[in-house]
């Protein structure tokens, strides 16, 4: 996949687990580890990981291994990248304090 169908596939799979205010992030002008961010949020701890979680085996079932994923285990912030597009599955505290869609946008 490229890197748009990449995007576009990652936000579906964030969609299909119900994730809430989603945002994509085109950073290709101020990055050269990625192309695009997702950012988005989840009810729960639970929550966060069950998105973060779908995102990763879908993208394995596509072909399309992650490079790596950080935070499972506590699920305030887990992280799916996918290389081209790096997905970030937030609770909504941790989201406001960090703040991504400011700092990339």
């Amino acid at each position: 996949m490229n890197s748009e169908q990449l995007l576009d596939f990652a936000l579906d799979k964030v969609d299909d687990m119900k994730a809430r205010d989603v945002v994509k992030l085109d950073v290709r002008e101020v990055s050269t580890v990625t192309d695009y961010l997702i950012v988005c949020s989840g009810n729960s701890k639970r929550h966060v990981q069950s998105i973060a979680d779908n995102v990763a085996k879908a993208a394995r079932h596509a072909g399309e291994e992650p490079l790596g994923q950080e935070g499972q285990d506590v699920g305030e912030w887990v992280l799916v990248d996918l290389g081209e597009v790096v997905v970030h599955v937030m609770q909504d505290q941790t989201r406001s304090l960090y703040d991504l869609e400011k700092l990339w946008g």
